[in-house]
C-alpha cells in the first residue's frame, strides 16, 4: 500500500503516517491508539435548554427522560404522571441546577 493515496474508506496513521482503514483503533504498523472519529453532535451532548423546555412542557408526562435517553424512567413517569408530580418536580430543579445527566452519564451542555 502507497502512504500517499488512500482511499475513501481510509486514513492516515496520526503517528507514523501508514495508510490505515478508518475504523482502525490501533496502527497495524507502529501500534499507536488512533483517535476515533466522533460525531460532533452525540460528543456535545444534550441540550440544557431543550431539556429544560420539554420538562416544563412534558414534564409530567416523562417526556425530558426519553430526550435525554433514560426512557425506562419515562415509562414509569408516563404511566404514573410523573410519579404524582413529585418526579417531575425533583427532574426540573435538577435540570435548573445543572445536575441532571443523560443516559450516558455526561451533564447537559449549556
Amino acid at each position: 500500500m502507497d502512504n500517499a493515496t488512500k482511499s475513501a474508506d481510509e486514513n492516515f496513521c496520526k503517528s507514523c503516517g501508514q495508510v490505515i482503514k478508518k475504523e482502525a483503533e490501533i496502527c497495524p504498523k507502529c501500534g499507536v491508539r488512533q483517535q476515533a472519529a466522533v460525531n460532533l453532535q452525540a460528543a456535545a451532548g444534550k441540550s440544557w435548554v431543550t431539556a429544560l423546555v420539554i420538562c416544563i412542557l412534558l414534564g409530567p408526562i416523562g417526556g425530558h427522560r426519553f430526550y435525554t435517553g433514560h426512557t425506562g424512567i419515562g415509562v414509569l413517569q408516563l404511566l404514573t404522571f410523573g410519579g404524582c408530580g413529585i418526579w417531575f418536580l425533583v427532574d426540573l430543579i435538577s435540570i435548573l441546577c445543572g445536575s441532571f445527566k443523560d443516559a450516558q452519564g455526561n451533564l447537559l451542555v449549556k
